[in-house]
């Protein structure tokens, strides 16, 4: 069964690379990728019920909801409390990335990013 990736980013120029950059694996039946602009649309649907995910990959800095901020709300709900999140970031700080650790992030991808470099993430976050 394809694994559920949601990618959150304010920008759609990223989502639209990230899209690009898994098409293979959205093609072969791998995995299904949805996408937001809002991450306070998405924790809303997350919360309520009505979105899951297997991977979550989200930016950081977006101007309705932090990312950190979403990861922190989401890891505190039983449901998402071991699912894994991946930051996409132009954020680099030791300090930024061990905010992200506490919190309970997977990983840590900075932008700009290669295509090969996140399907590899990606891939060995899933065990694909």
């Amino acid at each position: 069964m394809a694994k559920k990736i949601i990618l959150v980013d304010d920008s759609k120029t990223i989502l639209a690379t990230a899209e690009m950059a898994l098409e293979d694996l959205v093609s072969a039946g791998t995995i299904t990728l949805k996408t937001y602009l809002n991450p306070a649309e998405l924790r809303d649907a997350l919360l309520s019920g009505s979105e899951d995910f297997d991977l979550l990959i989200s930016d950081i800095n977006m101007p309705q909801l932090n990312g950190l901020d979403l990861a922190r709300e989401l890891k505190q709900h039983a449901s998402f409390k071991t699912k894994p999140i991946l930051i996409l970031t132009t954020e680099s700080s030791a300090q930024m990335k061990a905010q992200g650790k506490e919190i309970g992030v997977t990983g840590w991808l900075v932008k700009p990013f290669s295509d090969e470099k996140l399907v590899k993430a990606m891939k060995m976050v899933l065990g694909l």
